[in-house]
């Protein structure tokens, strides 16, 4: 069996995230940069099943030269292989661009299942694994809290507020993860080794047959126009109670203000 997961490199949770001023996207340069948390627990997933079934696990990523070390990040963890999509024109790309570039990358190689994170740490639209599989025109199940391959069948557990939906596919499929899935391990000292070696292939949007035109910023469906820094955080209220009722009056009269009652 082969097993994809795409990866992301994304801006440091911890950072101070900022908008560029020219092109009105995450300045990406002005933080330090990491591999998408919520991408531990598809990865995880991935190496469960290169321990089970014996899958051969590559990395996809896409994204620029200088996110190289996410994917030697990603491959510590005990994947195989990796494969990057490098090309100037990506920049600026909306879910549905990213989507694009994901789904072409996947049409030139092979595979049996591709595990997502559920959403990125930055964008978090939880859009990107639906629009590949529509893009495909493959089976997409969203959202996966358990994940079981069975031949060559693979069954989720979705939760939700009443209970659990139990949905399956057949293969070839894409399965996106949520947190709760598991309990990401640490890379080993000799998976970070042996990261550092393992076969990496940059590919060109030409290589996998995207148009320049079809990704980028100017071929994003969604626009921002302005935007301001949050302004800062103001004193509190404060309302005395001296017993006379008179506070509970005021309290009443703020909330209204405020439109919260």
């Amino acid at each position: 069996m082969k097993v994809i997961v795409p990866v992301k490199r994304v801006p440091d949770t911890a950072g101070e995230k900022k908008l560029d001023p020219n092109d009105r996207t995450v300045d990406r340069d002005g933080v330090e940069s990491v591999l998408c948390p919520v991408n531990e627990f598809s990865i995880e997933e991935a190496v469960r099943l290169k321990e089970k079934h014996g899958a051969e696990v590559t990395v996809l990523l896409i994204g620029p030269d200088s996110a190289q070390p996410i994917v030697r990040k990603a491959l510590s963890y005990g994947l195989d292989a990796a494969v990057q999509v490098t090309d100037d024109a990506i920049s600026g790309s909306d879910a549905l661009g990213t989507a694009r570039v994901i789904a072409k990358a996947l049409e030139s190689m092979e595979w049996d299942l591709v595990v997502f994170g559920n959403q990125s740490a930055d964008a978090r639209t939880c859009l990107v694994p639906a629009a590949v599989g529509e893009l495909l025109g493959v089976p997409s199940l969203t959202f996966a809290r358990y994940l079981e391959v069975n031949g060559d069948e693979v069954v989720v557990h979705r939760e939700h507020e009443e209970g659990w939906d139990v949905v399956s596919a057949q293969l070839p499929a894409l399965v996106s993860v949520v947190e709760a899935i598991n309990e990401p391990r640490y890379p080993s000292f000799k998976g970070i080794m042996a990261a550092k070696s393992k076969p990496l292939t940059v590919k060109s949007l030409a290589d996998i047959g995207v148009d320049d035109g079809a990704v980028g910023l100017g071929a994003a469906s969604a626009t921002m126009y302005e935007f301001e820094p949050r302004p800062p955080k103001s004193a509190g209220t404060i309302v005395d109670d001296d017993g006379s009722g008179a506070a509970a009056a005021q309290l009443a009269d703020w909330m209204a203000e405020k439109k919260f009652v």
